[in-house]
């Protein structure tokens, strides 16, 4: 009786490993999904943003066409790439979108009577505040992208991910060339501040 315990309790063991990794490449697949539509969420939000940002900055500005053509570009992007579901997409129109965004605030900040305009510094602060949740929800799934793919590979979870068919998940996709992977020698110096 004894000696038919412990391969009993070895199986056991085993089946438990088994269905604790099963269950988190499937809750990671899942948490994967839910951060990519978090970043679509925020996306969607800054685009609906947009337009009582423009009315209510139309008046003051009227001279900065520009400006009112690179935030509409912007939000027919993320509303494109919301309704796809393509997380690339969703990353790429978030960082269009953001660099527009410093253009208002420095058309915002030299106007004194739109600088003045509580309306349009709550919708700023909006935008500012949608765009740090895009940014906390795209390293978001960065990590869990990361967690999950470090797993996949990893012996001896490896054995369940190729079992049970758990392909590599994407995550976002950068470009692996041009200057953003590289530090010049003038942004490797400390900065010197004079307060004076």
């Amino acid at each position: 009786m004894g000696i038919l315990l412990i391969p009993l309790l070895v199986l056991l063991a085993i089946a438990a490993w088994v269905i604790s990794l099963y269950n988190f490449f499937v809750a990671s697949k899942a948490r994967i999904k839910a951060a990519v539509q978090e970043i679509g969420n925020q996306l969607k939000r800054q685009a609906d943003l947009i337009p009582n940002l423009e009315e209510s900055a139309k008046g003051y500005l009227s001279h900065e066409k520009g400006i009112y053509k690179d935030l509409t570009d912007a939000r027919k992007q993320i509303t494109e790439a919301v309704k796809s579901g393509n997380l690339q997409k969703m990353a790429d129109a978030g960082s269009k979108l953001a660099s527009v965004l410093p253009g208002i605030q420095v058309l915002v900040e030299s106007n004194p009577e739109l600088k003045a305009d509580g309306v349009v510094t709550k919708l700023m602060d909006e935008l500012r505040d949608t765009s740090d949740k895009v940014m906390y929800a795209r390293r978001l799934v960065i990590d869990l992208t990361a967690d999950f793919n470090v797993k996949r590979v990893s012996f001896p979870s490896s054995i369940i991910a190729n079992i049970f068919k758990f392909e590599e998940q994407p995550g976002l996709i950068t470009p692996t060339e041009g200057e953003h992977v590289s530090v010049s020698a003038t942004e490797l110096k400390s900065p010197k501040v004079k307060l004076n």
